[in-house]
C-alpha cells in the first residue's frame, strides 16, 4: 500500500514537472485579410466584410475559390476562425493547410469534408514529407461547426507539429527523424485555403454528390493570424531558430491536460486514425507510438 502510495506521488511529480515545462500556444491576434494573405484564383468569387476583417468564399457549378499567404514560413503558430459551409454541403470540401512549392512538398492540412443535411462535417487530417502522405486521420466536431466560428489552428516547430480546435489538441506529429520517419524541417511553406467541389471523393468516398440547386456554398474566414519565421523559398533553416515563443522548450511537448484532452478526442470523436488500420498498414508506422496514437 505505501509503495503504490510513493508511486502515485511520483507518477504526480513527474506529471507536474510535464505540466510546468509544457504550456498552451498564445493567444492569436486577429488582422485583415489583406495583411498577410492575397487571392489566388476566382477573385470575383471572394466577398470582404467589415473592411476586410471577415472573408466569405464562395463556391458554384461554375467555380469554387482560394486564397494564400504573402510570405513563406518555416515554422510558427497559425492561425484561423472559419464558419464552414451549412446545410446540405455534400461533396464540397474546404481546405486549410500550409504546403511548400516543389514536387517533394512538404504539406500539413486541415481538410473539411461536407456532407448532408443533418450529418456531422467530416474534419481530416494529414502530414506530407517529401511528397508522401499517407497519414491521414479523421474526427467529428464536438459542435456543429456551420452555426459559428471556430478557431483552428497550427503549431509547427522543429520537434513537432500540433493540430487545434478551439485550443484542443486534435493531432500530434512528433519529430521522428530518429525513426527514419521524414519530418518537415528545411522546407519554407505557405499557408492556402480554398473551397472547391471534391463529389468525386468527398462524401462517402464519392457516394454522394454535390447538390447544385443548393448553391450557392459559402464558407467565412476571420482572424488571419501568421506568426511565423518568413523566408524565402531558397531558405533552408530559421535564422531566427530559438529565439521566438513558439520555439522554446515548453513547446517541445504538450503539456499533461493537452494530453488528457488529446486522449478524449481519440476516444471519443476519431474515425479514421492510419495508426490503427492493420489493412494498410499490418506493422503500426514508427512515429505512432511517439503520438501516442496506439
Amino acid at each position: 500500500m505505501a509503495s503504490h502510495y510513493l508511486w502515485s506521488l511520483s507518477f504526480g511529480l513527474v506529471m507536474l514537472l510535464a505540466g510546468a515545462l509544457a504550456a498552451a500556444p498564445r493567444k492569436a491576434i486577429d488582422v485583415p485579410f489583406g495583411r498577410n494573405y492575397v487571392p489566388t484564383w476566382a477573385f470575383d468569387h471572394i466577398r470582404y466584410l467589415n473592411g476586410g476583417s471577415e472573408i466569405q468564399l464562395v463556391l458554384d457549378k461554375y467555380t469554387g475559390t482560394g486564397f494564400q499567404s504573402k510570405g513563406s514560413y518555416l515554422f510558427g503558430h497559425f492561425s484561423m476562425h472559419l464558419k464552414l459551409v451549412g446545410g446540405d454541403s455534400a461533396g464540397t470540401v474546404t481546405a486549410f493547410y500550409l504546403s511548400s512549392q516543389n514536387s517533394e512538398h512538404d504539406e500539413i492540412d486541415f481538410e473539411f469534408l461536407g456532407n448532408r443535411t443533418g450529418q456531422p462535417y467530416i474534419l481530416q487530417t494529414n502530414v506530407y514529407t517529401g511528397g508522401k502522405g499517407d497519414k491521414e486521420q479523421r474526427i467529428y466536431l464536438w459542435f456543429d461547426p456551420t452555426k459559428d466560428f471556430h478557431t483552428y489552428s497550427i503549431l509547427w516547430n522543429l520537434y513537432q507539429i500540433v493540430f487545434y480546435v478551439d485550443d484542443v489538441p486534435i493531432r500530434v506529429f512528433k519529430n521522428s527523424k530518429d525513426l527514419g520517419v521524414k519530418f518537415p524541417f528545411n522546407q519554407p511553406m505557405k499557408l492556402y485555403s480554398s473551397l472547391w467541389n471534391a463529389d468525386d471523393w468527398a462524401t462517402r468516398g464519392g457516394l454522394e454528390k454535390t447538390d447544385w440547386s443548393k448553391a450557392p456554398f459559402v464558407a467565412s474566414y476571420r482572424g488571419f493570424h501568421i506568426d511565423g519565421c518568413e523566408a524565402s523559398v531558397q531558405a533552408k533553416f530559421c535564422d531566427s531558430q530559438g529565439k521566438r515563443w513558439w520555439d522554446q522548450k515548453e513547446f517541445q511537448d504538450l503539456d499533461a491536460l493537452q494530453w488528457r484532452r488529446l486522449r478524449w478526442v481519440r476516444s471519443q470523436h476519431t474515425i479514421y486514425n492510419y495508426c490503427t488500420d492493420r489493412t494498410r498498414y499490418p506493422t503500426p508506422p514508427p512515429e505512432c507510438r511517439r503520438d501516442r496514437d496506439i
